[in-house]
This record gives structure tokens, C-alpha cells and sequence, in this order.
């Protein structure tokens, strides 16, 4: 499996790559996956122009398809104004807008004091909930105090195994998907039809429907939209 870490942090050395590190270090070990580790100020320039002109650079395209392909992310920011950093936001601004579909991830944060702490729920949790990401019960934040200190290392290790769990069992349920069926799995958990331009539904016996395998019925696309204008939704 492939685990990536994006990293805002802009110092040399860097207290938010730090914790990426020490996040992808456990995850990585519970889940027997390969990290690859983008630093986003590398890439600011790139960011700042493909938002200007639409068009990525070629560094930045390869961090797209890095995160894109990944089996699960880890993010870290350090804290700008109560909230993540402009950075930050960029980079998953100029992401395609289903790259973190259904991806597990971790969410973490650097500040100077324990009472930016929240900023993990009121910022980072709701904007990967938006780009539906699946993202982990515990988040980790890094104060200046907590450096050294006993509870960031169980904070740490509590985040990475849960994401490792995550990571492994999406990847088994999607593998044992398509293998059962030989079509791929959609968000919902039913089963999209390859190239016929028909969904698979859950109800047996609708009306111009043809029977598929597992019981289910393939309703045509246009069918469906048919049935939502005649309902008035």
C-alpha cells in the first residue's frame, strides 16, 4: 500500500514535517505501506500559478496523481489565524475535485499553543468531510509543550492505528468487490454497470428493468431521471 504525507510547514527544520514524520513512521508500520512525502512549500510557486492559469506545473501534476493514487494521507499544517494555512488550502484547491473520494485520512497540526487545539475540528475535519474523505476519529495536534512530552506519542500512535485499520480494510473491501462481481464498487456500495450507462439498483422488479447478477436490476440512466421528474423532485 502507499501512504503519502503533505506537509505545510515552511521553516528548516520544520515542526509540522516532524509530526508527519513521526505519523507516517507509526501508520506505516502497522499497515506495511510505502511513504512518499510532499513538502508544499516546494510547491508554492506551481500552486500560485496553476490557480491563476488552471494548468499544473510538472512538479505539482506529480503530487496530484500522488495523493490521487494513494492509499491513504496524511495531512499536517501548521496553525495561521486560528486556521490551517493559506498554503495548505491551496494545494487542495487545485486538487481534482473527487481525488480524495473515499480516502482515509489523518489529520494533524503544529502551533505554538495548546489552545489553537481545536482547530482540527472546526477546520480540518469539516474541509476533508467536504472533499469526502474518510478521516479518522483522532487527529493529532503538536504545541510547542508537547514536544517530548508523554501524551503526543500515544496521540500518535492511537491516529496511525486507526488509519492503518482503515486503510487496510478499504483496501480488501474493494479488491473483494471487484473480484466477486468483475464491475467496480460506487460510494454507495452498489455496483456501477462497465460502459451500459445504467445504474444497479436495489429494487427487484422495476419496470423495463433487466435482471442482473446478485439479485439486483440494472435501471437505465435515463429511466431513473424519468421517475424523478414525474415524482416533481
Amino acid at each position: 500500500m502507499k501512504l503519502v504525507v503533505v506537509s505545510a510547514g515552511l521553516s528548516v527544520p520544520s515542526s509540522t514535517r516532524l509530526l508527519g514524520d513521526r505519523l507516517a513512521t507509526a501508520a506505516a508500520r502497522q499497515a506495511d505501506a510505502d511513504v512518499e512525502v510532499i513538502e508544499l512549500r516546494d510547491l508554492a510557486v506551481e500552486i500560485a500559478h496553476n490557480l491563476t492559469n488552471g494548468f499544473p506545473g510538472k512538479a505539482l501534476a506529480t503530487a496530484q496523481d500522488a495523493v490521487a493514487s494513494a492509499d491513504g494521507l496524511i495531512v499536517v499544517t501548521p496553525v495561521f489565524s486560528a486556521s490551517y494555512s493559506g498554503l495548505f488550502k491551496s494545494f487542495f484547491d487545485v486538487l481534482d475535485k473527487d481525488a480524495l473520494t473515499g480516502k482515509p485520512v489523518l489529520i494533524a497540526a503544529t502551533g505554538g499553543t495548546a489552545r489553537h487545539s481545536l482547530v482540527l475540528e472546526h477546520a480540518l475535519r469539516p474541509l476533508f468531510a467536504y472533499l469526502r474523505a474518510v478521516v479518522v476519529p483522532t487527529g493529532v495536534y503538536a504545541a510547542s509543550e508537547d514536544w517530548g512530552g508523554e501524551g503526543l506519542a500515544g496521540r500518535i500512535e492511537r491516529a496511525a492505528g486507526e488509519l492503518a485499520a482503515l486503510m487496510a480494510g478499504l483496501s480488501a473491501g474493494a479488491s473483494g468487490a471487484a473480484g466477486v462481481s468483475g464491475e467496480p464498487a460506487d460510494a454507495s456500495g452498489g455496483l456501477v454497470a462497465g460502459g451500459s450507462g445504467a445504474l444497479v439498483a436495489g429494487v427487484p422488479g422495476a419496470s423495463g428493468a433487466a435482471d442482473a447478477p446478485g439479485g439486483f436490476d440494472v435501471v437505465p440512466f435515463e429511466e431513473q431521471l424519468a421517475r424523478l421528474a414525474a415524482s416533481g423532485d
